[in-house]
């Protein structure tokens, strides 16, 4: 059975290179699990979705909850689904500093990612539109 989530955190280091290390290691990870996903960040703050099969996934959450380069973990959105909306990426990336602002402002208050403070359907719905206007990249 195939699920998705999606959870927010905070980067411990937001770094250009810890950020990359980040997401080679996830690459690598997925690619060997069979999981696929896209990675959103901005400020700091990380949004992350997750699809695969459910023990994995549920595997793979709690890594991701003592990882020591995260921090704050909450969990957004969590569904059964019955096919990939992210199968292209093992790991694909958003840099929210490089898409126009007025995208993030349709979902949230500011101009800015914050995933803390809207809904997990909010935060699926920019993923959703990041999806359609083409905003997600193989790389950094």
């Amino acid at each position: 059975m195939l699920v998705r989530l999606l959870f927010a955190s905070r980067a411990v280091d937001a770094s250009a290179p810890a950020l990359e290390a980040l997401c080679a290691s996830a690459r690598q990870h997925n690619a060997a699990q069979g999981v696929t996903g896209v990675l959103v960040y901005g400020d700091g703050i990380f949004m992350q979705a997750l699809e695969g099969g459910r023990q994995t996934i549920s595997d793979l959450y709690g890594l991701i909850q003592r990882d020591p380069r995260h921090q704050d973990v909450v969990l957004l959105h969590y569904e059964e689904i019955t096919e990939r909306r992210f199968g292209g990426w093992t790991m694909g990336l958003v840099n929210t500093n490089r898409i126009n602002p007025a995208t993030l402002l349709k979902y949230n208050t500011r101009a800015e990612l914050d995933p803390y403070s809207v809904s997990g359907r909010a935060s699926l719905a920019l993923l959703e539109e990041l999806m359609a206007t083409a905003s997600i990249a193989a790389h950094a």
